[in-house]
């Protein structure tokens, strides 16, 4: 009897503990396989607002299927470290030091790349380049991080115009791509950067940057990942949805680190990363960062009249060139009133230009316009107005092959020697004068392919990257045949986007659809093997050891 008793006490026991094990399992597993809360994004207002008007897409945006894998989100789905956040939380933000400011706002992931590393040494082994460049960017940065800050991007952002164009607002590329942040002329006129006889906005430092994070934001919209926006940047949008596609298609990740991309671009988000990693730990590579105080360099005000460029800085009480730094995006000796024309000065030195302006008078520009007649001759007009005739071809940007000036209409010095006119008579609309210069500008150099060649060679040839030279002739699979011919170069005229003076600029990245860099396109480790030659540009590190410096007059996209 008692060992019934014992024998239903143990049976009794053992179904209770294989039930309550039963249980503890089932609702662990409800709790593994539980779905997770959908958040609704823009109700955390995480992202910009994309109820007010936006400027359309560039290119149509590629379409991207959704992945069928639940474990990989796709590029429709947005990744909790891709999301921008409110810079307005920023505790940094009333930092003394910009620098303190800019770390705070830090928001992209890092990047797993071993190119990170290597740029990190290659700007560390070039300390006074890197000095150059923060120095430069000092005028700049402030600005531009507040614009990076109101739209709630990560401040990396801000960076990029370092990648671009070292800060130069004056850079400018072979592929026709101008200022620091490098717009090529057709993007720049889709994002309402005008481009005339007297301005380049492509050059403007309010302008150019406000349209570049429009560019910015419509790309990460379009893409969900910093990475893929960044990428689209460089090598334009299309090219970026097609690499997607491609992957989509053979079941890989869609990843900016598992695209095919030329290496330009491979290596153009490393790059930005180094340049993060130097500037938030200078003392880890033994840089001394010079501080850059947390307050506006500049301050805005308005010109109602025309003005000499030359007499607005001397009203300013400030070196010209400091002065065109400044405003580096007028193509004349004349900054040409159309409303109130911004003009960018030091905060310390907008009270005495206006105290200045206002003892000044009434005559604010040296020029006149002056229309040419039958029997003038340019070097006639240079002597009579007491200019050098190279001066003369230089301030009107007159092309050398251009014959028939009779009709157009100049700007020559107000020395009233001769009747002249209100110079917004002069510039680039008149009909004779615009088509020379597009005639001229649309002059292309060729070269038949022979026997032996690569696109590697050819590119190399004609001081082009092998994505330049694909991009100007459609190739897409990076080889070329014998007898085939390819635009090699572009005849390059001072027309509307020229400026006076020469700059220095460093060659770059591949040339995109949308805004086009060609800064610092030398990677750090030196070519790594002739075996790619012939062969579509892929994951590879092709690149000078250093920069390559470029004497050019000043004019960009």
């Amino acid at each position: 009897m008692h060992h019934w008793t014992a024998l239903r006490a143990v049976c009794a026991f053992f179904f209770v503990f294989i039930a309550t094990s039963a249980w503890s399992q089932g609702f662990g597993d409800e709790e593994i396989n539980i779905e997770p809360e959908i958040v609704d994004v823009k109700a955390l207002k995480l992202v910009p607002d994309t109820s007010r008007a936006r400027v359309p897409a560039l290119l149509p945006r590629p379409h991207l299927p959704l992945h069928g894998e639940q474990n990989d989100p796709g590029p429709a789905h947005l990744l909790l470290g891709d999301i921008p956040f409110s810079a307005s939380t920023n505790p940094a933000a009333s930092a003394n030091s910009l620098w303190e400011r800019i770390r705070g706002s830090f928001g992209m992931r890092e990047l797993p790349s071993p190119l990170v590393k290597e740029w990190e040494n290659w700007y560390a082994s070039r300390p006074d380049y890197l000095a150059r460049m923060i120095a430069r960017s000092e005028r700049y940065l402030f600005f531009v991080v507040e614009e990076v800050e109101k739209r709630g991007m990560p401040s990396e952002i801000a960076l990029l115009p370092m990648i671009e164009s070292a800060y130069n607002p004056k850079a400018y590329s072979h592929a026709h791509a101008a200022g620091m942040w490098q717009f090529i002329p057709s993007t720049g006129k889709h994002f309402g950067l005008r481009q005339n006889w007297w301005q380049d906005e492509r050059r403007d430092v309010l302008a150019a940057t406000r349209a570049a994070l429009d560019y910015l934001e419509k790309l990460f919209e379009m893409f969900g990942s910093w990475e893929l926006a960044l990428a689209s940047y460089n090598w334009g949008e299309g090219a970026v949805g097609r690499a997607i596609q491609r992957n989509e298609a053979r079941g890989l990740r869609t990843d900016y680190l598992s695209l095919d991309m030329p290496a330009e671009t491979r290596n153009y988000i490393p790059k930005l990363m180094a340049v993060k990693n130097i500037l938030a730990r200078p003392e880890n590579f033994s840089f001394r960062l010079a501080d850059i105080p947390n307050r506006p360099y500049f301050t805005v005000v308005h010109a109602d009249r025309h003005i000499d460029v030359t007499l607005a800085a001397r009203l300013a009480e400030m070196p010209l060139a400091d002065f065109q730094a400044l405003n580096p995006s007028h193509n004349r000796p004349v900054i040409r009133s159309e409303g109130a024309q911004p003009i960018l000065l030091p905060t310390d030195r907008a009270e005495r230009f206006q105290a200045n302006l206002q003892a000044h008078g009434s005559r604010l520009t040296s020029w006149q316009s002056y229309r040419i007649n039958q029997d003038d001759r340019l070097d006639q007009i240079a002597q009579r107005f007491g200019i050098p005739l190279a001066q003369l071809k230089e301030v009107n940007s007159i092309p050398t092959r251009l014959r028939n000036l009779v009709g157009l209409t100049i700007l020559v010095p107000d020395n009233a020697e001769a009747a002249g006119g209100d110079i917004s008579a002069a510039g680039f609309a008149l009909p004779a004068l615009a088509a020379a210069l597009q005639q001229s500008a649309a002059t292309v150099a060729r070269y038949t392919v022979r026997r032996g060649d690569t696109l590697s060679s050819i590119a190399q040839r004609h001081n082009l990257t092998m994505a330049q030279l694909a991009s100007r002739n459609g190739i897409r699979n990076g080889k070329v045949r014998i007898g085939q011919t390819l635009i090699v170069s572009e005849a390059a005229v001072r027309a509307a986007s020229a400026a006076p003076e020469p700059v220095q600029r460093t060659a770059g990245k591949a040339p995109r659809r949308g805004a086009s860099n060609q800064v610092a396109r030398a990677t750090p480790a030196a070519k790594r093997s002739t075996k790619t030659q012939g062969k579509a540009p892929a994951r590879v590190n092709q690149a000078p050891s250093k920069p390559t410096q470029v004497a050019l007059s000043g004019r960009r996209n």
